[in-house]
């Protein structure tokens, strides 16, 4: 059985005399393998290349400080909705104030079953 007093070491760059050289013809003969196998694996058709122009489409050449303020202006509206909105129990007691003769969420009632309850299990769902 050999020692295995010796430390692990890379076999790869054990000696830097023994090191590989490459002139300036195989190098580019490298790179462009390289490059024509990434370009293989990464064939796609082009998403873009059956589009049309449209009136709507957007205009890349357009500045952007142009659709900043234009996004601005659409924006007025929603800040109240949001600000001031109102929870499901402020829209019932508003609702409970106005008194009226239609139905309503609070006097709307449906009329008792004909049949019994059904009862389920509570883990699975199955009925009784």
């Amino acid at each position: 059985m050999a020692e295995k007093t010796s430390k692990r070491e890379s076999v790869r760059f054990k000696d830097a005399s023994h090191r590989r050289v490459l002139d300036e013809a195989s190098r580019k003969r490298r790179a462009r393998k390289q490059l024509e196998a990434l370009e293989q694996d990464n064939f796609q058709d082009d998403p873009h290349a059956n589009l049309s122009m449209h009136k709507k489409a957007p205009k890349f050449e357009e500045n952007f400080s142009e659709t900043v303020k234009s996004k601005k202006k659409k924006a007025k509206g929603d800040h109240f909705k949001q600000r001031f909105r109102k929870t499901f129990s402020t829209l019932l007691e508003e609702e409970a104030m106005v008194a009226t003769d239609e139905p309503s969420y609070i006097t709307v009632r449906a009329p008792s079953s004909k049949f019994p309850e059904r009862k389920f299990c509570a883990v699975c769902g199955y009925p009784f």
